[in-house]
């Protein structure tokens, strides 16, 4: 089976996300060959370079995301018109009331939702546009022409337009027209060739949004089907990051994107959410409940099995937090909760292990620092001995702490802190080390875990102090959850299983939903009539091998009649 894996700023990068679990799931179905269609978000990320690529991936397609290419097309008066058309369409539908989708969309007698005319509206535009696209050579030159932002002007300012499109100026324009000129990108690109995405058997598209618009052009161009994986929700991710943007830019961008993860559900012969989380959004989002099933991450469970399956359970009077330092970690709130265990548990540590995310990681990181200062002086055992801190900031890597193993295995308690958590993936590390954990009730904090540790609500140091200290208290209960942590993990959460599941859904899609490549001549070009009507319908005539000539033909010459003369 021939794979066309689509991605967003991931896998083959060497830095980016879903990567590595990209990059498992090639090498674990050596058996299918896979061609990568990737786009990458920044000039650092390409000169990074690759992973290591295995022998099944057999061809490399890349675009930027981050680069407005001048595709030299100049349109004639034709194709002006039929952009003007497309787009508009487009803005309308971005600018209109949107029908309610999940359980309260309308649906037909077999209980399948039904699309919104403005559905319908936007799809037709959106295809509109990818045909015109690949008639004339692009879309670069008009999704950045004064035409487009003209057309979105009137979309505002019509009579049915929603309030907020209507408080729509200038510069809230532009900002939407360059925004959507960057998310119609894939458009404009040359892979939904016969030789291209049009020969590969299935899309399976690594997220949502404009990664998966590549394998919905190849769903409308060629009929090849498409898996969307989500382990993060795309429209859950814009909302969360575009807080400073006016409300008609708001408005109109989230118009665009909910309607754009409406359709690429509605074309998806299967949506794989990562956990029940994303489900929720997925389903609120329009996508038919009968097409979503749950994968959960695949991880790599042998680097955790020494620290997993050993007797050691870890300091314990020290507890372990591991990620990455951003504010959505609530660090600030972890301090205040040990400040409060060290009042009941003065021999506790704390151990906060993990690098910043960017300058805003960075910025944080040094308000924790200065916050830990604070709050828990140098103390010392005597007037003649050196102060120490209770809290250490420490990073993987060093000659303390080589691998996550390693950090996991310094303490025995776990915390997760979080006030926005998608998949907790650091949170399963710890459960494959065996340890007992203490977490904020966030994302998919609860499936991960189940019943093996310790949930408390957010923002409240006092819960997640009280639920630590009962842990240190007592070691025979963090070893039962410990147990069950890792006998959880290793169920739901390996390669292996994820592997499994995904290999099983690739061949139920191609055996329900086939896709008919017409075969070759010698100079590699279709034979267009190489595959007869009659080949599709069941009858003597499929049957391989040559045929018996009836017996009027073998035994009696046929009469040449005078109408044949």
């Amino acid at each position: 089976m021939r794979i066309g894996l689509l991605t967003e700023g991931g896998y083959p990068y060497v830095s980016g996300d879903a990567g590595l679990w990209c990059d498992r799931l090639v090498r674990g179905l050596g058996q299918h060959e896979f061609d990568v269609y990737a786009f990458s978000r920044s000039e650092a990320q390409e000169d990074a370079g690759w992973v290591p690529l295995p022998p099944q991936v057999g061809r490399v397609r890349t675009a930027p995301l981050w680069a407005a290419e001048d595709d030299g097309v100049v349109y004639g008066r034709r194709a002006r018109r039929r952009f003007t058309e497309h787009y508009g369409e487009l803005a309308a539908a971005l600018c209109t009331a949107v029908e309610p989708a999940g359980p309260a969309a309308r649906r037909d007698t077999a209980g399948t939702p039904l699309a919104a005319p403005e559905a319908d509206r936007f799809a037709t535009a959106l295809h509109g546009l990818a045909e015109l696209a690949r008639d004339e050579g692009g879309l670069a030159a008009a999704l950045r022409s004064e035409t487009a932002v003209r057309a979105l002007e009137r979309a505002c300012r019509a009579p049915r337009a929603l309030r907020t499109a209507r408080e729509a100026r200038v510069p809230d324009l532009l900002a939407v027209a360059a925004h959507l000129e960057r998310a119609l990108r894939p458009l404009s690109l040359d892979w939904y060739e016969e030789d291209g995405l049009g020969a590969v058997d299935l899309c399976h598209a690594a997220a949502g949004g404009v990664a998966a618009l590549p394998g919905l052009l190849a769903h409308h161009f060629h009929g090849v089907p498409l898996l969307v994986t989500e382990y993060g929700v795309r429209l859950r991710a814009y909302y969360l990051t575009r807080p400073e943007s006016s409300p008609a830019v708001r408005s109109l961008l989230a118009a665009f994107h909910g309607r754009l993860a409406a359709e690429i559900y509605r074309r998806a012969e299967i949506v794989t959410p990562g956990n029940a989380h994303a489900r929720r959004w997925q389903e609120r989002c329009g996508a038919d409940r009968a097409k979503l099933r749950t994968v959960y991450p695949g991880m790599d469970a042998s680097p955790f099995t020494d620290v997993g399956e050993s007797p050691d359970g870890g300091d314990p009077h020290t507890l372990v937090w591991v990620g990455r330092i951003e504010p959505a970690k609530d660090l600030v709130s972890l301090l205040h909760a040990f400040a409060e265990i060290r009042r009941e548990e003065p021999k506790t540590r704390l151990r906060i292990i993990g690098g910043p995310s960017g300058a805003e990681g960075a910025a944080y990181l040094g308000h924790c620092r200065a916050l830990a200062d604070q709050l828990f002086p140098d103390e010392a055992d005597g007037p003649h001995s050196v102060g120490d801190n209770p809290v250490s900031f420490e990073e993987i890597g060093g000659p303390d702490l080589p691998t996550p193993a390693d950090a996991y295995a310094s303490g025995a308690v776990t915390v997760l802190s979080s006030v926005v958590e998608g998949f907790p993936v650091g949170l399963v590390e710890a459960m494959l080390c065996g340890r007992a954990t203490v977490s904020t009730d966030v994302g998919a904090v609860v499936e991960a875990i189940g019943g093996t540790g310790l949930v408390v609500p957010p923002r409240n140091p006092r819960a997640l102090a009280g639920a630590c200290v009962s842990l240190l208290r007592d070691p025979e209960r963090r070893e039962r959850l410990g147990a069950a942590a890792r006998a959880r993990a290793l169920e739901l959460f390996t390669v292996e299983q994820n592997v499994t599941a995904f290999h099983g859904m690739y061949l139920e899609i191609v055996a329900r939903t086939p896709v008919h490549h017409r075969p070759p001549n010698d100079t590699g070009d279709p034979l267009p009539f190489a595959t007869p009507a009659e080949a599709h319908v069941p009858g003597h005539w499929t049957e391989s091998g040559p045929r018996a000539l009836p017996a009027w033909a073998r035994n009696a010459p046929v009469a040449v009649t005078e109408a044949a003369r």
